[in-house]
């Protein structure tokens, strides 16, 4: 039986938004010790991550991650206790996500032809100040 997954991007603000890829991006800093060991382990560019970091960085009141920069005592980066909360609650609303959707298409995921196509499901969660 196929199961559903459910992929989401959280909108605080039109510029300032966390989906997927920003969190794997800090997942991968906090594992790699690294903003340039991250974007390797995620095959994107150093430019493409430090652009996204920059970005997550500017949209919050406080940094999701801190950086040294290189040279002979080496660079680095590390997230800060708000950037591990952000990915806490977004991987938590994550697993409680996937588990409604197999819940709730279970009987919808039984009629899936085996070997069909698929495409990632997406749904936006509006978060506002009201």
């Amino acid at each position: 039986m196929t199961e559903p997954v459910v992929r989401f991007r959280v909108d605080f603000t039109a510029p300032c938004s966390v989906g997927p890829g920003k969190i794997a991006l800090l997942e991968h800093i906090q594992r790699a010790g690294s903003l340039s060991g991250a974007a390797r382990e995620l095959g994107m560019s150093y430019r493409r991550a430090w652009q996204l970091l920059s970005s997550l960085n500017a949209s919050f009141g406080e940094p999701v991650a801190t950086t040294a920069r290189g040279g002979r005592g080496g660079g680095g980066a590390q997230l800060t206790r708000f950037g591990r909360e952000l990915v806490r609650i977004y991987r938590t609303f994550d697993e409680d996500t996937q588990a409604r959707a197999a819940t709730a298409f279970k009987a919808i995921a039984r009629k899936v032809r085996s070997g069909a196509r698929t495409a990632g499901a997406a749904s936006v969660v509006r978060l506002s100040g009201h």
